[in-house]
């Protein structure tokens, strides 16, 4: 069963950074797309970076100030955040699109989600 395990969330003063990391446990045959979401409080979730394909997709707000990278080989994801502001506060979600097997359809998987908080 393919789960998701992310880590590195946690309280940081503006201006600050985090690293997150999220690990695909459990056999996975394939990854589209592999990547982070987040959730501010009353708000829709959003994309924040995602591989995609051959492409990297950020969200305007985070551009410039967050990274996102990963490790094929351990199947992890990791998204370095920089410049932190109190806008970027939110619970930060790891997302894979993927097949489990060959002969199963793509589907969508979210991790347990970890907080970030941006305060001083």
């Amino acid at each position: 069963q393919v789960q998701l395990v992310e880590s590195g969330g946690g309280l940081v003063q503006p201006g600050g950074s985090l690293r997150l990391s999220c690990a695909v446990s459990g056999s996975i045959f394939s990854i589209n797309v592999m990547g982070w979401y987040r959730q501010a409080p009353g708000q829709q979730r959003e994309l924040v970076a995602v591989f995609n394909g051959g492409s990297t997709n950020y969200a305007d707000s985070v551009k410039g100030r967050f990274t996102i990278s990963r490790d094929n080989a351990k199947n992890t994801v990791y998204l370095q955040m920089n410049n932190l502001k109190p806008e970027d506060t939110a619970v930060y979600y790891c997302y894979v699109r993927g097949q489990a097997t060959q002969w199963r359809s793509p589907r969508d998987y979210w991790g347990q989600g970890t907080q970030v908080t941006v305060s001083s």
